[in-house]
């Protein structure tokens, strides 16, 4: 990521709130699909 990156978004429209906001929720998964999968968890049978 980079300042363009933001300015891009910036200029679709997006507050600093929203942008910040879509960084954390990403964030947050890519941690958790990481502990997942270095944890060995099994998905939902839903899930496959």
């Amino acid at each position: 990521m980079s300042k363009s990156d933001i300015t891009i978004l910036e200029d679709a429209g997006l507050s600093q709130d929203a942008i910040s906001d879509a960084a954390q929720v990403v964030g947050y998964f890519n941690y958790i699909n990481r502990i997942a999968d270095g944890l060995g968890v099994d998905l939902e049978p839903e899930m496959k």
